[in-house]
């Protein structure tokens, strides 16, 4: 896996954030366009490109999705583009219901109470989805594995977007 070799880090869905820094910074010192300045222009335009490439690799692999959607299509399943919509039935109304939750929270007798509750469960969520695609894209995971890992990260898309709206909530209720 390309982004997983050029940062010089294990292939796997938990990853040490702090090398991943690094090896950023590393990478940079080396490539970065700015060492070019008085090479040719095709050196340049190299220089430019692979720095293009190591600021991909590091928003991908800094970001949980991102990296486990990379994962899924360097396996041959890719989900980055897709607008599938999820076939799981108590999923979906867990999903209606936390939505109804956040909908209501400016409105709760103790507001900061059930920000902290609702962070709590989509944070328990977001644990139960992340341990379980720590297994499902393991190197020895099969093509059923990888299809339960797809459909874990599409749920977890579901809790990145209410972490997102629980923030926008809480910007417009205590600024």
């Amino acid at each position: 896996m390309r982004y997983f070799e050029l940062f010089d880090i294990p292939v796997a869905y938990d990853v040490d954030l702090v090398k991943v820094n690094k090896q950023y910074l590393d990478l940079q010192r080396v490539i970065h366009p700015d060492k070019f300045a008085g090479k040719s222009e095709r050196e340049k335009l190299l220089a430019v490109q692979k720095t293009a490439e190591i600021n991909d690799a590091l928003a991908v692999l800094k970001h949980p999705l991102k990296r486990a959607e990379y994962m899924l299509s360097e396996r041959g399943v890719d989900i980055r583009a897709e607008q599938k919509t999820l076939q799981d039935p108590l999923f979906l109304m867990q999903q209606m219901e936390l939505r109804e939750t956040l909908s209501e929270l400016a409105d709760s007798s103790d507001v900061e109470q059930a920000i902290e509750n609702f962070e709590a469960e989509i944070d328990a969520l977001d644990k139960q989805y992340s341990a379980q695609l720590f297994t499902q894209l393991a190197d020895e995971a099969d093509e059923s594995m990888l299809l339960e890992a797809a459909d874990n990260i599409r749920k977890l898309k579901f809790v990145f977007k209410l972490r997102d709206e629980l923030a926008r909530i809480e910007d417009s209720l205590f600024d």
